[in-house]
């Protein structure tokens, strides 16, 4: 018995953590706090959608439907006026799904090219290449905005999908080929070696050893791109016309429409329609997007 009290005197060990500590608290209460602030305008909006105009009217924004009506969301899906159409989000929708999806393949797949190059192969002038990318982008949006026009209008890709998925693929290689660049510098160099060795080229090694490598880092950049296009209001508005204005643009008629009566419910429901694709890749891939981050944003 004296043996084990010894022993237990004499063990070792981390001190135990307090549950409640005050350290703990702070963090948490922050997070809870940080949280709700940014999760309470998606309930008020989700909310209110959910109501019939009688009841919006009554004022208690907080307070959940009395009775549930998606009578909004039908309205702005198929029937809101955005101008002098009536045909809701819907066409929206489909023109910014034909923008997104080939401007984000696109720069993602020359993105992902370039960083490659820069990380591996050592070309001439590979340094200055770098620096022209990067700078490029800090470059304000609003200052190359007319020479776009300009090179657009000239290509004859002025307001159709063709020169505003240009815009978005060229506008989005900067970031990416850093992120890029960045993940690749970050594997180990005696992969790039060995595949040398073994006489791999340039696309070899690329599309054997490095793209089944970099499933974070691509996540990453899907999400960036997804958000980025989809959200985006000025590219659309500038570059395109009524006919294949983005569901951006067409929810900024929606709700600044001054015809009619203000309809609250609607333009919430729609704005809850516009945000709900990047809200679902996000969502879906979201430990991986943390992890591509950690490993292609700090390194290098």
């Amino acid at each position: 018995m004296s043996d084990q009290l010894m022993a237990l005197d004499g063990a070792q060990g981390p001190k135990p953590k307090k549950r409640f500590s005050r350290r703990n608290i702070f963090i948490y209460g922050t997070l809870i706090v940080v949280s709700l602030y940014y999760l309470l305008p998606l309930y008020v909006m989700i909310v209110t959608s959910l109501k019939g105009m009688p009841e919006v009217r009554m004022g208690n924004i907080f307070s959940p439907p009395v009775e549930i009506t998606f009578e909004p969301w039908v309205k702005a899906w198929a029937h809101a006026c955005t101008g002098l159409n009536c045909d809701g989000l819907s066409r929206g929708f489909w023109n910014s799904v034909r923008i997104t999806v080939p401007s984000v393949i696109a720069s993602i797949a020359i993105a992902s090219v370039n960083g490659y190059a820069l990380a591996n192969w050592r070309f001439k002038g590979a340094n200055l290449f770098f620096t022209i990318l990067i700078f490029g982008a800090f470059i304000p949006y609003q200052v190359m905005i007319y020479p776009m026009v300009i090179i657009l209008r000239e290509m004859g890709l002025y307001t159709k999908l063709g020169g505003l998925i240009l815009v978005h693929t060229v506008f989005g290689m900067p970031i990416l080929t850093l992120l890029f660049r960045n993940y690749f510098s970050s594997m180990p160099e005696e992969l790039f070696k060995a595949a040398r060795v073994d006489g791999a080229g340039f696309w070899r090694i690329y599309f054997k050893i490095m793209l089944p490598m970099s499933l974070p880092i691509f996540v990453v950049a899907i999400i960036l791109q997804v958000t980025g296009i989809w959200n985006d209001f000025l590219f659309g508005v500038i570059f395109s016309k009524p006919e294949t204005y983005p569901m951006t643009v067409q929810l900024n008629n929606i709700v600044n429409s001054v015809q009619g009566v203000k309809e609250y419910n609607v333009n919430m429901a729609a704005t809850v329609l516009t945000g709900i694709v990047p809200l679902v890749i996000y969502f879906i891939s979201g430990k991986l997007f943390v992890r591509g981050i950690a490993a292609g944003a700090v390194k290098g």
